[in-house]
């Protein structure tokens, strides 16, 4: 998703938007689906773009909840505006020009992906306390879901497919949980074989509490490596 302008300013090509709203929402035979799209979010766009509900925290792109909120609250946009405008930018992302923040790749998602993800933004983005959906497991299985670990990673016990980093399910078995957690707050650290630096977020030491912290740890320490029965 490209660089949104300030809410204030999305208001100037509302009218060529809502002509994408109108193809979403009257055509098909299908709706999107929103946990389906929730899914497809936190592993192809929740490492860019902060959104509370999936429990991403990527600042490669912009915030969507702070693109959306003002004009929510103004009563100017409802979930399908926001969906139109969420799937505008996915089929028609401004072109890489070497800076991420004011460009977004091409063919991020297409067809019913693209349109599961775009309801799924739409129905959350902006949305006051929207937050991710409760899980079991315990306080630390949690502290994964909320922060959108399972985008990234594979960990079977989390039924999480992400691929984006590593499989936890194969590199944290054996491994102290110091090394887990500097893993975590320290991501540039040491950089995993096969993948490229600068893709993990390097503020969860800041946004996750220490509490929460010593949790998630114990939770991977405990769990990666083990199949959900």
């Amino acid at each position: 998703m490209q660089n949104l302008p300030q809410p204030i300013r999305l208001f100037a090509p509302l009218a060529a938007l809502l002509a994408a709203v109108l193809v979403i929402t009257g055509c098909g035979t299908s709706s999107p689906d929103i946990a389906r799209g929730r899914v497809l979010f936190t592993s192809k766009c929740g490492t860019c773009h902060t959104l509370a509900q999936a429990g991403s925290s990527g600042t490669i792109g912009p915030n969507l909840d702070d693109a959306f909120a003002a004009a929510r609250e103004a009563g100017g946009f409802d979930d399908a505006t926001v969906e139109g405008i969420v799937k505008n930018q996915i089929d028609n992302p401004r072109p890489s020009n070497g800076n991420p923040s004011a460009s977004m790749p091409a063919h991020t998602a297409e067809g019913i992906d693209a349109d599961d993800i775009a309801a799924y933004v739409g129905k959350y983005a902006g949305v006051p306390g929207a937050a991710p959906p409760e899980v079991e497991g315990g306080g630390g299985a949690q502290v994964f879901a909320n922060n959108g670990c399972g985008g990234c990673h594979t960990l079977a016990i989390a039924n999480s497919g992400g691929t984006t980093g590593p499989d936890l399910d194969e590199v944290l078995p054996g491994q102290k949980e110091a090394e887990i957690e500097e893993s975590i707050v320290d991501p540039e650290a040491k950089i995993a074989e096969g993948y490229p630096s600068g893709v993990m977020p390097q503020t969860f030491g800041e946004t996750i509490e220490p509490e929460e912290l010593k949790e998630l740890v114990k939770f991977l320490s405990e769990n990666a490596g083990k199949s959900k029965e």
